[in-house]
């Protein structure tokens, strides 16, 4: 990696998590007006969809943030995301400017799950607890066609 890419890597997984931490976080005081949203798109089991909604998106949210086993948080927050998505954005069932909302929200939720699933591929990168864990540097990440920096510093 490049110092100037190096530090792309903090800078990205804080814009990708921010949405989740702050979704989660603001569903513990919104509790019954999220219960009501969710009960009215016709959930079973709401409490405890909901709960597992908070943990995910918190916990996750934190992984991906601090680089904490990134690639997990992030195949978990992409997986929490295609139901989600499919629930509460479904453009299909609304009409005129509803429709292009609701359509919008649906594509912002597939750009979100793509940068998700970036961060499942190539690693939480340097500046990450991942990094510091696997003594690399790099926190896992890889792309394709360069040496890890570890394999690097083993050739040097």
């Amino acid at each position: 990696m490049s110092v100037r890419t190096d530090y792309l890597y903090p800078v990205a997984r804080t814009l990708l998590a921010l949405i989740f931490v702050a979704s989660g976080l603001a569903k513990i005081p919104g509790w019954d007006r999220t219960a009501a949203m969710m009960a009215a798109e016709g959930m079973p089991w709401v409490p405890l969809f909901l709960v597992g909604a908070i943990v995910v998106e918190v916990l996750g949210g934190l992984s991906v943030l601090f680089g904490y086993r990134a690639r997990w948080g992030a195949l978990a927050l992409a997986a929490f995301l295609v139901p989600t998505t499919l629930i509460f954005h479904d453009f299909w069932t609304f009409a005129g400017m509803e429709r292009q909302i609701q359509m919008i929200m649906f594509m912002k939720n597939l750009s979100i799950m793509g940068g998700l699933l970036f961060v499942a591929a190539t690693g939480a990168g340097p500046f990450s607890l991942d990094a510091r864990r696997e003594g690399s540097g790099d926190g896992g990440a890889r792309v394709v066609g360069m040496p890890s920096s570890s394999a690097t510093a083993r050739a040097a």
